[in-house]
Formats: C-alpha cells, sequence, structure tokens
C-alpha cells in the first residue's frame, strides 16, 4: 500500500513510482500543503514533489519510505 502525502517528514527518503518513472528522493523542506523541496538521489537536482505529480496519479502509482541501509 501506497504512502500518502500528509505522512512524509523532512530528511527522510521515499521512491516514487507514476506514469512509468521511478524516482528515489529526499525531502529536504516543507514548502506548503502537501509540497515538499526534494533532492533526486540519483542526479541531485532539486524541485518540488508537486513537478513529478502535476500530471495526476497513473496506474502504476506507488509511494514508498527507502529502507534505511548501515
Amino acid at each position: 500500500m501506497s504512502l500518502s502525502f500528509d505522512t512524509l517528514r523532512t530528511g527522510k527518503k521515499y521512491y516514487l513510482q507514476n506514469y512509468g518513472e521511478k524516482t528515489e528522493f529526499e525531502i529536504m523542506k516543507v514548502t506548503g500543503d502537501y509540497d515538499f523541496l526534494i533532492k533526486d538521489l540519483l542526479t541531485l537536482d532539486t524541485y518540488l514533489l508537486s513537478d513529478l505529480v502535476k500530471y495526476g496519479k497513473g496506474d502504476d502509482y506507488a509511494l514508498w519510505e527507502l529502507e534505511k541501509t548501515t
């Protein structure tokens, strides 16, 4: 079962799949109602989470917290 945006926390890392695209990111800052500044863990780019889901949620939509590795 996927997470909802109201359960996301600053400093945590997440995996998002939507419309065939897969992204791993870290929440850097809460910017407003259910929107966040995120850092892509692969490219290190920063952008808003709303940009990833601005076209809606596809049939493959999934959002999970990444587990810590030590």
